[in-house]
């Protein structure tokens, strides 16, 4: 499979992830370093969960909302636990990006309400 183009890396130290079946020599490896991407025209060309449209900061708020990674996984139902860590991973070794998407985030939601006036 060819590795995706538009990987944000920076910061990371990305491993591999190893599965080993008893009695059998196959591994099954994933490479978290291809679970985040961005793409032009998709979320907004910002860090998203590869082959999906759920982002960074999506997760980031869930987290930043009290649910652990486990809750996520269960609140989605379409990710893995490995998907969910990569994104938490991506969010803490590039807080001030996600947080700044999530202050944006804040402050459209806000002047949206005010213009439909709706209390915040």
């Amino acid at each position: 499979m060819p590795r995706p183009s538009g990987i944000y890396a920076r910061g990371l130290l990305w491993a591999m992830i190893r599965v080993k079946f008893s009695k059998s020599a196959m591994q099954i490896t994933t490479d978290i370093g291809l679970l985040i991407v961005r793409t032009p025209g998709i979320c907004g060309n910002r860090p998203r969960i590869a082959e999906t449209r759920i982002s960074v900061q999506r997760v980031a708020a869930w987290y930043k909302m009290g649910l652990n990674a486990e809750e996520i996984v269960e609140r989605m139902g379409n990710l893995t636990l490995a998907q969910v860590y990569a994104a938490l991973t991506y969010y803490h070794a590039n807080r001030e990006e996600i947080e700044g998407y999530l202050t944006a985030e804040r402050l459209d939601y806000q002047r949206l309400a005010a213009e439909m006036g709706q209390p915040v």
